[in-house]
């Protein structure tokens, strides 16, 4: 069934008396809409950035600078470029970028496609996101702006957004993050046949998502609004989460779980089960001594071995010696060892994380949000589980006829699956999906896979199974948009105007809607 875009003005909401208060704006979003405030329309629509009108509450320095270092930035044209910017003029402004067209808006702000103004660096396009803080303070949501840059700053991820820079012009907070020309994965999935993904696919998507979450995790963050209008795809095909309006920060803190050994009553074909992913259940083959060879001692003396047996062609029998019973009796105390304690686990995931903020997409709501009772960061894997499933049906689980019997499907229907066809060519991935799917949307979040060890047992489920997370972004993606995209963002790049229109200050046009 096809799915319609959901509207952030009708499924994103936040109770007015929310716990967590450290919720992050929306980043860098390229295809995302949104409702508007009509009255808030009217009131800021004709001003412009270079406007004087500012509350004294909310007025900040007019630029401030980003020194931090991005190392999965390094020696890409857009962070090299902001560098240079930065060594030349001292301070990023406003008046150093050129604004194109706006390319998304959120709940506190809009997003415009940028460049810079210099034809040397023309070429590389940023995405803009600016907020009216004025507007948020009336809102009652200028923390969630203000969290949003603490995260941001923070952040060095391949797929999470790279705040190049951020800086004040009047009563506006900007922020310059990366520019994702391919979309969201709402609007790719409307693309595909049935307008759905192949199994192959959703995995690969899925993995960056779970990487970025497990990222986020560890960095004391439940994101807490994954859907597929959230992730963004970049000109190489990779994904990009954003929107980070409804985001949760927490204290964190790393811990090493030891598994409990085994007893001396456990089997010995399990004792070698274990034992096999270091060593083989049967002994290792000694090294050889050959019938010649004499030992030296410690002091360099030369001492006759003992019991050496002369290896022949035919028999080719193992040299026994006082030296190799000894080290075939420690090797099988290793290896017994080894069987009986399992390597510790070290899980960095916020599971003492507790909000009771009503908020997310309706769709995605985890049973603990819509219950009121308090939620964690175990909210990620069910609203993970949601966004594999839409992703492989082409629609979430428990959608109702609106957003009432949406909520109460999710508390009360039991998960369902469309048949597979035994047979098809993708019927065991299929299996594996589902199996995984099952697990996350668990109603009772301490039952959830994930809710302990996060991410680490997620990715040893069998759908993960050949997935190379540590190489992954050198798997080629199933979308790569960049030669569609190089025609038009080259024609965009072009530097437009002669040499004083470019160095003139820029003032935002009447026309640019903010809110």
């Amino acid at each position: 069934m096809a799915m319609t875009t959901r509207c952030p003005e009708d499924d994103e909401y936040e109770s007015s008396g929310s716990s967590s208060g450290t919720t992050t704006a929306a980043a860098a979003a390229a295809t995302t809409t949104t409702g508007q405030n009509s009255s808030t329309n009217s009131r800021i629509s004709d001003l412009s950035f270079s406007s004087s009108s500012s509350t004294a509450s909310v007025r900040k320095p007019a630029s401030v600078s980003i020194t931090v270092g991005k190392p999965h930035k390094a020696n890409q044209a857009a962070w090299e470029a902001m560098k240079l910017l930065r060594r030349e003029k001292g301070t990023v402004g406003l008046d150093h970028f050129r604004l194109l067209r706006r390319v998304g808006s959120g709940d506190i702000g809009n997003v415009y496609l940028c460049q810079l103004r210099y034809p040397f660096f023309s070429t590389c396009l940023y995405a803009m996101k600016v907020v009216d803080r004025e507007a948020l303070v009336v809102r009652n949501k200028l923390q969630r702006a203000e969290m949003e840059k603490e995260i941001l700053a923070t952040l060095d991820h391949p797929f999470l957004p790279t705040l190049y820079a951020q800086f004040e012009a009047s009563h506006y907070s900007c922020l310059v993050m990366e520019y994702c020309p391919g979309g969201d994965l709402h609007t790719v999935r409307q693309r595909q046949p049935n307008r759905r993904f192949s199994v192959s696919s959703a995995k690969f998507y899925a993995a960056e998502v779970l990487l970025a979450l497990e990222y986020l995790h560890m960095m004391g963050v439940v994101y807490r609004d994954l859907k597929p209008e959230n992730v963004l795809v970049r000109e190489d095909g990779h994904i990009m989460l954003s929107d980070f309006d409804l985001s949760l920060k927490c204290d964190v803190v790393p811990k090493l779980l030891k598994p409990k050994p085994s007893t001396d009553e456990d089997s010995a074909e399990q004792q070698c089960e274990v034992a096999d992913h270091a060593y083989s259940c049967a002994l290792p083959m000694q090294p050889v001594i050959s019938c010649f060879s004499v030992a030296k001692g410690v002091n360099g003396s030369r001492k006759n071995p003992k019991h050496i047996t002369v290896i022949t062609a035919t028999t080719m029998s193992t040299t026994t010696t006082t030296t190799t019973t000894n080290t075939a009796s420690s090797t099988t105390t290793t290896v017994k060892k080894l069987a009986k304690e399992p390597s510790p686990e070290v899980v960095v995931e916020p599971i003492n994380a507790r909000s009771k903020s009503f908020v997310g997409t309706h769709e995605y709501l985890a049973p603990e949000v819509i219950s009121g009772m308090g939620h964690g960061s175990a909210v990620d894997w069910w609203t993970f589980g949601v966004f594999l499933y839409e992703m492989l049906y082409g629609r979430t689980p428990f959608r109702g006829d609106n957003n009432e019997k949406t909520l109460i499907n999710i508390i009360k229907q039991p998960l369902s699956f469309q048949k597979i066809v035994a047979g098809c060519s993708d019927f065991d991935e299929m299996v594996r999906a589902q199996d995984l799917i099952s697990k996350l949307l668990m109603k009772n979040p301490k039952k959830r896979i994930g809710f302990l060890k996060g991410s680490v047992e997620i990715k040893s489920h069998e759908f993960f199974r050949g997935v190379n997370w540590a190489l992954i972004r050198s798997v080629r993606p199933p979308e790569v948009p960049s030669q569609l995209m190089s025609k038009s963002s080259s024609s965009r790049g072009k530097p437009q105007g002669n040499q004083v229109q470019r160095d003139a200050a820029y003032t935002v046009p009447a026309h640019f809607d903010y809110f």
